[in-house]
């Protein structure tokens, strides 16, 4: 069973469709029994880190994930999902799940022509290979909407890295977790490819 978390964060339905579209099935689901009984699970959301948090902890999904991550399945973040797995945000500046070391910053470009929040359609740069992004090409693109970006301690977290006035990791990864700053079902079919190949990766394997 995959299971995209509903954790109040939005974005749901489109998810689900994107999933739908490259043959995987889904349930959406706020139950953490439900996070802890699936094979898969994706982590997405939107929106604002503070009230997310708030939502993870008042409802137990917080600790399911936690758990989940420790059995080793295959767990996928998208977008506010990259963020809130690190230690800390600035936003607010709330803990977070802590399942990678690191903190979440906000965007502040030199260059004030730049505007926060990043926008659009921008390049992927692949920096170390992962099973999610094999058949990706280096320097594809995808699609953002974020004006704080996951900051790793450690290099080998590191995936992938965008330029927006500053380089930043915009794909980050630990064991059976990887996620992405950019929004996979929002990025046609190079966004399709890292869901498909999601749905074909086994840690560890």
């Amino acid at each position: 069973m995959l299971v995209i978390v509903d954790y109040e964060a939005g974005n749901l339905r489109s998810v689900q469709r994107a999933c739908t579209r490259v043959g995987l099935d889904s349930v959406i689901s706020s139950k953490p029994e439900d996070v802890l009984k699936a094979d898969r699970v994706i982590f997405p959301g939107v929106g604002a880190a503070t009230s997310a948090v708030d939502t993870l902890a008042r409802t137990g999904l917080g600790d399911a994930l936690k758990e989940y991550f420790t059995r080793g399945k295959p767990l996928l973040g998208i977008c506010l999902g990259a963020q809130i797995i690190l230690e800390f945000t600035e936003e607010d500046r709330r803990d977070c799940l802590g399942l990678i070391e690191g903190i979440c910053e906000r965007f502040d470009p030199a260059d004030r022509s730049l505007k926060v929040p990043h926008m659009g359609w921008n390049k992927v740069e692949i920096v170390q290979a992962h099973p999610l992004l094999e058949g990706v090409v280096s320097g594809s693109e995808f699609y953002f909407v974020h004006s704080y970006f996951p900051h790793p301690s450690h290099r080998e977290n590191v995936y992938c890295t965008t330029d927006y006035g500053m380089t930043f990791c915009s794909a980050l990864g630990r064991d059976n977790l990887f996620a992405s700053q950019f929004h996979l079902e929002k990025s046609g079919e190079i966004g399709l490819k890292i869901l498909q190949n999601f749905g074909n990766w086994a840690p560890g394997g």
